[in-house]
């Protein structure tokens, strides 16, 4: 009966070190959702499609991988790491969250500020973080939660937030009546993206000394560039 316990208490710590970095960052967003508070159903949808995205993902990326496996690049090359991290792992993660969030949140009618969207991009970011979390938790042990809770988590919801301020314009041009306008909105979100989470994933695949400075520097300047903007469209929300 002890051992079950110690067992249980072991579990739980191991799945609270794993998704309270993911919880705080969604109290904060939902916090600076000044207007008109997003419902509960809207916000555990995106949770729960984020964690659908991330199952998602690892079959997709282990499609991806092995594709990558027999083509004629050095899988000890840089060219190698690159595909990997931008054109395998970047674009399957950025893209599941994201079709995902779409079909659940675009013609939801609580869908009507600009910052709306930054609260689903992130919500489904960090649900897709926090299921990541826990799996690696589980199989590294707790000795990655920290590093995780400082870099990768905050790291997708750096992610979420560029596409999501895109996703919001999308939305503005779409019931504007441009449709033109609301499909280039959003591939330029999914464009950078990709971009900000591949360039990620490169620097730290990569893990020479030169490699792990760039990603410091990197992360750095994408956090403080990230508040910035969450504050800005926070203070500076419309409806769409």
């Amino acid at each position: 009966m002890f051992i079950l316990e110690a067992l249980d208490w072991m579990i739980a710590i191991y799945v609270l070190a794993a998704i309270l970095p993911a919880i705080f960052l969604m109290r904060y967003i939902y916090r600076m959702d000044t207007y008109e508070k997003e419902p509960a159903y809207l916000l555990w949808g995106c949770v729960l499609r984020g964690v659908l995205a991330a199952l998602v993902s690892i079959i997709l990326e282990m499609i991806g991988e092995n594709l990558l496996g027999i083509s004629p690049v050095d899988k000890n090359s840089v060219t190698y790491t690159a595909l990997l991290a931008f054109l395998v792992v970047a674009v399957v993660e950025e893209g599941t969250k994201y079709y995902f969030m779409g079909r659940l949140t675009w013609h939801d009618p609580n869908f009507n500020y600009l910052f709306d969207a930054i609260v689903y991009s992130a919500f489904t970011s960090l649900g897709f973080a926090a299921f990541e979390n826990v799996k690696y938790v589980f199989t590294y042990g707790l000795g990655v939660a920290l590093t995780r809770a400082v870099l990768a988590v905050p790291g997708h919801l750096g992610f979420s937030v560029v596409f999501g301020y895109f996703y919001g314009r999308a939305k503005l041009a779409y019931d504007r009546g441009s449709r033109a306008g609301s499909v280039v909105n959003i591939i330029i979100g999914y464009a950078l993206a990709v971009f900000l989470h591949g360039f990620y994933d490169f620097c730290a695949m990569m893990n020479t000394s030169q490699s792990m400075e760039l990603f410091i520097a990197f992360v750095v300047i994408m956090y403080i560039v990230i508040i910035l903007l969450i504050r800005r469209q926070s203070r500076n929300n419309r409806p769409v």
